[in-house]
């Protein structure tokens, strides 16, 4: 366990957040309970004062195989298991494409696209050491009841990876923001999309500062250049506030704020 200086401006997507010290935690560490994971820096947005933070080291990025499973560490950035998946022609990986961030915040929101999941392909899960399958897992749409934190997961191994599918789902960014952002902010309600209600609402295209919820898909924040946590937090605010008011609906973030 050490501390690393990191600048989370730059290792956020959504390119906002102070340079401080966080704890790095490798094979052995005592998981300190005060403090929160972090993985990849993909789905959070972090403020100038955060809780005290920590991320998984080097040594829980990494993917083995043997003749029926695939283990792959928590800390593994997800175009890592992609293309370990493409060149050993794996099946099921390939929404991968459209993650990024590392396998341990996937695991931990049951991130997917459309209907493919992450739990669909989840075998079990190594939690601080103790090994739970997944249907010892409570979890469901966009989250999961780890209890602790993820150090590994296995997946079954099934041959035939998709290329076609792979193709679709990249096609997907087309109707995707390029500015930095933290991908959907908002889990789509039952029966429903947050980026309609958020349009709705006329606030697709509204900005704040340089901050602002995309032109291009209204579910998405985007940092135009400059954005801040506070203009960020008024717009979400904003979103909340209009949506609830015009449709009855509470939006609840899928990503996390701290």
């Amino acid at each position: 366990m050490f501390l690393k200086s990191i600048d989370l401006s730059k290792h956020t997507n959504i390119r906002i957040g102070p340079k401080i010290d966080i704890t790095i935690i490798e094979k052995g560490d005592i998981i300190p309970k005060e403090k929160y994971l972090i993985g990849g820096g993909a789905n959070i947005l972090v403020s100038n004062n955060p809780p005290p933070l920590m991320m998984l080291g080097k040594d829980f990025d990494y993917i083995k195989m043997d003749e029926n499973s695939i283990m792959i560490g928590a800390a593994t950035p997800t175009g890592k298991v992609l293309s370990f998946a493409k060149k050993n022609n794996l099946k099921g990986f390939e929404f991968f494409a459209k993650l990024p961030g590392t396998l341990g915040g996937m695991l931990a929101m049951n991130a997917g696209v459309k209907n493919y999941e992450i739990f669909n392909i989840l075998e079990a899960i190594n939690i601080e050491g103790e090994w739970k399958n997944k249907a010892d897992i409570q979890y469901g749409y966009r989250y999961a009841k780890l209890e602790g934190i993820a150090y590994e997961a296995t997946f079954e191994k099934e041959e035939g990876f998709n290329t076609k599918l792979l193709d679709e789902l990249i096609s997907l960014r087309k109707n995707q923001p390029k500015e930095s952002s933290a991908g959907s902010f908002f889990k789509n309600p039952k029966d429903d999309y947050a980026a309609r209600l958020i349009e709705a609402c006329g606030l697709k295209g509204k900005q704040i500062g340089s901050m602002a919820w995309s032109s291009i898909h209204a579910n998405f924040l985007v940092n135009l250049g400059e954005g801040t946590f506070e203009d960020a937090l008024k717009l979400i605010n904003l979103a909340k506030k209009e949506v609830q008011k015009k449709f009855n609906i509470d939006l609840e973030e899928e990503v996390k704020i701290l």
